[in-house]
């Protein structure tokens, strides 16, 4: 996709990334409870992503929010373990590369705050989201790490980096 520009999140773009996030599951159907759909945070991502060793960045399209990913220090996971969390695109950018552009500029900022293996929590019905972690290297676990709080996410996987 041409022009996209990938940056930090910014307060002002928390209504706009909320709603993407929603569409997408809703698109899925996966708008349930148990998932961020329903979470809290979801619509204050700005505040979210003010912790120490975790950041947001956001795929623009001509001044349009199309995207988004972080990585996350989730409670319960080893110090050397960060969350890749909120993988989101929206359909007008979807199978152009937007997602793999946000997931390697997450990986890439995880390794420079010295984490050493990325961890994320997904759903089944998510499938083109699954291929893409699966191509970047994740690898299925049986059992999920941390306490995300999210628990419908009954797909667990993590990638050392």
């Amino acid at each position: 996709m041409e022009h996209i520009v990938i940056r930090d999140l910014r307060k002002a773009d928390n209504p706009f990334i909320a709603k993407v996030i929603r569409i997408a599951l809703e698109e899925f159907g996966v708008a349930r409870p148990g998932t961020v759909y329903t979470d809290p945070t979801t619509d204050n991502l700005f505040l979210l992503f003010s912790q120490e060793n975790s950041r947001y960045f956001i795929a623009e399209h001509k001044g349009s929010i199309v995207g988004g990913c972080g990585i996350f220090p989730t409670i319960g996971l080893e110090k050397d373990t960060v969350e890749l969390v909120k993988l989101y695109v929206d359909a007008s950018a979807r199978n152009q590369g937007v997602g793999r552009i946000l997931m390697e500029k997450s990986i890439q900022s995880a390794k420079e705050l010295g984490y050493r293996v990325v961890y994320l929590e997904t759903m089944p019905e998510l499938g083109k989201a699954i291929t893409l972690y699966e191509r970047l290297g994740f690898q299925k676990l049986d059992h999920p790490l941390g306490d995300s709080g999210h628990y419908a996410c009954d797909l667990w996987m993590t990638k050392h980096i």
